[in-house]
């Protein structure tokens, strides 16, 4: 992409008065961004009112700032690509959703090979989930993107704080791509807490904004780019979500862009749990392991590699045995929803001394973490 052009498709996307629905329209009509500036006023009210024709003609503030920055930040490094609509580097999956954004800025490891080599064809698994998980739910999340990332899969998420993060931690784990779709220009990093992160997914996969360089972390934006994190993916696993949650909304746009919603179920008592629950109700497919993730879009013929064991995929019902049997009274009386400390002593008849004294050990052993308000979880084995 020249200069010009590139000028003229931040004009399109800067200028107040043209959405990205004008913006096709025009697009289809004209033929390129560049065309459609150069159109006379009559061609363009033909199009739509003269506030169209108005916001058109007129150049947005900070554009010459914004295009010097652009191509600088272009130019710094060869892992950095710019695809609008109609590029053959643009995702073809997102040609087919209800909002294509006109202009994706891309970097990382996956961005130089789509410049070298065409597009990557692994499968695209989204995991998304709350920003306050449980740390079951965090370890779920990190579990089941390390097994698709070790069976070949991408797993593309949001890098927010919570699932997000350990959904991109697991894949890179798992020897896997990973694919961030973020709210910001991608001249920042948001939230700050993933700034290793974000270096780490550039290195092996990529982050993709729709939003100009120097786009802060506007609360309107991470919304909006959950059509992209589904419209990339083949489907959609929640792992957990309050019932307002951003996430359901994520999983809603799967749903909508026909793709597949799977969520994992979890305590009628836990409030993160109830969103994915909901979404049960609604039809989503229940997961247990991330073979059942795998079978649904029938890719277990197409995974580049074996699925990790680290969900219990390989259904392995002596081993579980085994370790049903391995239970201390303790974690027996714990169970699998979250229990205060009174509660444990009606259980296990302990004092407090020796209670605390067990939980610890536990704790340290990762099999149990303490929670807000003086609750305690036991977690499953990784």
């Amino acid at each position: 992409m020249d200069t010009q052009e590139l000028r003229a498709w931040l004009r399109l996307t800067l200028s107040p008065g043209i959405g990205n629905n004008t913006a096709r329209k025009l697009l289809a009509t004209f033929g390129s961004a560049q065309a459609i500036f150069a159109q006379s006023a009559d061609a363009l009210g033909q199009m739509g009112t003269g506030k169209l024709v108005k916001a058109v003609q007129t150049e947005p503030p900070g554009l010459e700032a914004l295009l010097t920055t652009t191509l600088e930040w272009l130019h710094a490094e060869d892992d950095r690509l710019i695809a609008t609509l109609g590029d053959a580097a643009y995702p073809a999956d997102l040609l087919n959703i209800e909002d294509p954004p006109l202009m994706l800025y891309m970097l990382g490891a996956r961005a130089k090979k789509v410049l070298t080599a065409g597009h990557n064809t692994a499968p695209h698994i989204a995991i998304v989930g709350s920003r306050n998980p449980t740390p079951q739910g965090e370890t779920n999340a990190r579990q089941f993107a390390r097994a698709f990332g070790s069976a070949g899969l991408c797993v593309v998420s949001g890098l927010a704080l919570g699932i997000d993060g350990a959904a991109h931690d697991g894949a890179l784990l798992g020897g896997g791509d990973t694919i961030a779709v973020v709210g910001t220009g991608l001249d920042r990093v948001y939230p700050k807490k993933h700034l290793a992160l974000a270096h780490r997914i550039a290195q092996q996969g990529m982050i993709i904004s729709e939003f100009p360089l120097g786009t802060p972390p506007l609360t309107a934006n991470f919304p909006k780019r959950n059509r992209i994190i589904s419209g990339l993916s083949l489907g959609t696993l929640v792992v957990e979500a309050a019932l307002q949650s951003g996430s359901l909304i994520t999983a809603r746009l799967a749903a909508d862009q026909g793709k597949e919603v799977f969520a994992i179920p979890g305590s009628i008592h836990s409030p993160q749990s109830r969103g994915c629950h909901a979404l049960l109700k609604q039809g989503a497919k229940l997961v247990e392991v991330a073979q059942d993730v795998l079978e649904e879009l029938n890719l277990m013929a197409t995974a580049t590699r074996p699925l990790a064991t680290g969900t219990q995929d390989d259904g392995d019902d002596e081993a579980e045995a085994e370790e049903t049997c391995a239970e201390t009274p303790l974690l027996q009386a714990l169970g699998f929803d979250a229990v205060s400390l009174d509660a444990l002593q009606a259980r296990t008849g302990l004092d407090t001394a020796r209670l605390q004294a067990q939980l610890l050990e536990l704790e340290l052993e990762g099999r149990l973490a303490r929670l807000p308000g003086g609750l305690f979880q036991r977690l499953a084995a990784g």
